[in-house]
């Protein structure tokens, strides 16, 4: 089967098929990380070890290109623009994500700690469609009180997240993730707080 084919080819660098649509009779597979396998694996890339900066995106793009030819599937990515693929659109379309109760994406496996390496618009084959059901529909939804500033409250308040996260008081979600995300249900525990860590700090600069 050629989604097994596709599978086989992500697994060594600790990646998962996250979603798939149809593309003008190709297919486009949403790629993101295998957690908790991949922060270790990344963590011993030549990318992560440089110094330069964007160390994960670089990996990304090395990596995704590098499966791509593999497959004569074409990469994809949500940075290096503008202009910028519509990773968002695509992910709602693929009938496993939703918009969580705090706007962020939720996923039906990896909650709101979703993410994307990449995507891959695959030739002419058989990669099925597989719609879920939104989680948040049977969930306590604590992701909406969990923020320890309501940065959540009216829509997304990115200035105070940032505060808060750049102060003492949030040192806890500096250092091991957002609280908010932290809070669903959906994969809870399977990102490891180092690679929250690397996260936060790209979310904070040049703001800290």
């Amino acid at each position: 089967m050629m989604m097994d084919m596709l599978t086989a080819n992500l697994a060594p660098y600790a990646l998962v098929p996250l979603g798939t649509l149809p593309d003008q009779g190709r297919s486009i597979v949403l790629v993101g990380p295998d957690e908790p396998a991949f922060w270790p694996l990344f963590t011993q890339s030549p990318e992560y070890k440089d110094g330069a900066p964007d160390p994960m995106d670089r990996w990304s793009r090395r990596v995704i290109t590098h499966i791509a030819a593999t497959l004569d599937a074409e990469p994809l990515f949500p940075f290096g623009g503008p202009p910028y693929a519509p990773f968002y659109s695509w992910a709602t379309n693929s009938g496993r994500f939703w918009s969580s109760p705090i706007s962020f994406l939720v996923h039906d496996t990896t909650g709101l700690f979703t993410s994307f390496r990449g995507a891959l618009r695959m030739p002419p084959g058989d990669y099925p469609y597989e719609k879920s059901t939104k989680p948040c529909d049977t969930c306590a939804q604590p992701c909406i009180t969990a923020c320890p500033v309501d940065a959540f409250a009216n829509g997304y308040d990115v200035t105070a997240c940032k505060m808060h996260v750049a102060s003492a008081a949030g040192q806890d979600c500096r250092t091991r993730g957002c609280l908010a995300r932290r809070a669903c249900p959906i994969g809870q525990g399977n990102r490891l707080p180092a690679q929250s860590a690397f996260h936060m700090e790209s979310f904070l600069c040049p703001y800290a």
